[in-house]
């Protein structure tokens, strides 16, 4: 009898093969249905003299102690940022500092690949410095030599915009690509005219242009109208002496500012995007220049989605797990609660249930035979049994020998089955008394 045999050899053919199965549907949840984390991630962040770079590295830090490696990438600005996240730039990127603009009006792009907002990060002056005091406006740099920011800047996109607000090109202006240290340069020799840049007040090419003899800050005239043609910026408040605490600038100066964003691939793994977001907290939640503390991390006017962990870590902060565990412990922890628990339990309960199905199949069996001679004992009471009626009662106790030799018989029920036997010889010698009247 199969069940029989299956239940004397449960663990060959029922324990351990659902150990096997319990082990093998483990590793494949792992590794499909929640993978883990990569261990090393890539991040997009600026020039290599700029602040974002220097942000991007205190971002490698943050990872490192949770044992996570960051590659930074220096760029040329927010476009080519831009472009690594959508693959469309090799080396590509997970993550990157983005300029606000640069995802306004949408980019429709090919790759199916979508972008999301951890948080934005930080304020970004628009810095606009010249060697002419008169230029107040942007129809003023018609003719002159501008620097626009190197191709691939979220700062050349941003003036390329502001000069289309007055109705010039950069055909209209002698077009440079001078950025940085190089751009600084310029301006001194008296190659370059003005300069426009964005980036934030501890930059130290800011730094150096505010404190430059015979170089000015210019102050754009009806920024209203700017911004509320291009909605991503905004006009803050440059107070006086707020960059070197005395005299950096000489007085309070209204300036354009647009935001920068922590921006990451949609198929980043949740658990980096939490990580992410909390290293963003780590890193810009003190205030600065033009914003206090605690505004930022935020997502407050995201031109990107944004991530659902990352708002609900702004929110709530790291899960339980994560927040008391190293990070590749937390994760491992999680998975061993949301994976191998409940396996292993449900094998474990599989393991059990099977074996005593099986028995219940062999007790039933024998408990078969026994109601069936019973019947035949109850039958033996009447008198009016004819010969014919005890032959059949013979065949039938023949019939349930037979069975029983065929059956398997565990080590638990030789005790009932060796019963189960006498009582089948003490019916048949009455029945065969019963015959011999």
């Amino acid at each position: 009898m199969a069940a029989a045999r299956l239940y004397q050899r449960k663990w060959a053919f029922i324990k351990f093969p659902i150990a096997i199965a319990a082990v093998a549907l483990m590793a494949w949840l792992w590794r499909v249905w929640l993978p883990m984390p990569p261990s090393e991630i890539t991040m997009s962040a600026g020039r290599a003299d700029g602040v974002y770079y220097a942000y991007a590295k205190r971002y490698a830090e943050q990872f490192a102690q949770q044992g996570i490696s960051l590659r930074v990438l220096e760029s040329e600005g927010s476009v080519q940022n831009l472009q690594r996240l959508y693959g469309e730039s090799s080396p590509q990127a997970d993550l990157a500092f983005i300029q606000g603009g640069i995802g306004y009006p949408p980019i429709e792009r090919e790759s199916s690949s979508r972008l999301l907002t951890l948080a934005k990060v930080d304020i970004e002056p628009v810095w606009i410095f010249s060697r002419h005091a008169y230029v107040d406006s942007i129809q003023q740099l018609q003719g002159l030599r501008v620097s626009l920011g190197p191709a691939g800047s979220g700062t050349r996109q941003l003036g390329v915009a502001l000069l289309e607000q007055v109705r010039l090109l950069p055909r209209d202006i002698i077009d440079s690509e001078l950025a940085g240290v190089a751009a600084v340069e310029a301006l001194k020799q008296g190659t370059l005219d003005v300069m426009l840049m964005v980036s934030a007040p501890e930059s130290s090419v800011v730094k150096t242009l505010l404190t430059m003899p015979s170089m000015h800050m210019v102050q754009l005239r009806r920024t209203a109208a700017l911004t509320e043609r291009l909605p991503y910026l905004q006009t803050r408040l440059l107070v006086q002496g707020a960059l070197d605490g005395v005299s950096v600038p000489a007085r309070d100066l209204p300036v354009l500012t647009t935001s920068a964003s922590l921006v990451g691939r949609s198929d980043m793994h949740p658990a980096l995007q939490r990580l992410a977001t909390h290293v963003a907290n780590t890193v810009h939640a003190r205030g600065g220049v033009f914003h206090a503390p605690g505004e930022f991390p935020s997502l407050k006017r995201v031109e990107f989605p944004a991530s659902e962990e990352a708002r609900r870590t702004l929110i709530h902060g790291l899960p339980w797990l994560e927040a008391r565990l190293p990070f590749w412990w937390a994760q491992v922890v999680i998975r061993l609660v949301v994976i191998c628990l409940p396996v292993a339990l449900l094998a474990l309960w599989l393991a059990r249930m099977l074996p005593a199905y099986l028995r219940w199949v062999l007790e039933s069996r024998v408990a078969r035979w026994y109601g069936e001679l019973k019947y035949i004992e109850h039958d033996l009471s009447r008198e009016d049994l004819s010969g014919l009626d005890l032959t059949h009662f013979l065949g039938r106790l023949n019939s349930i020998e037979q069975h029983m030799a065929a059956f398997v018989t565990p080590p638990y029920l030789m005790p009932r089955w060796f019963t189960l036997r006498q009582h089948i010889d003490f019916v048949r010698m009455r029945l065969l008394r019963r015959r011999g009247r």
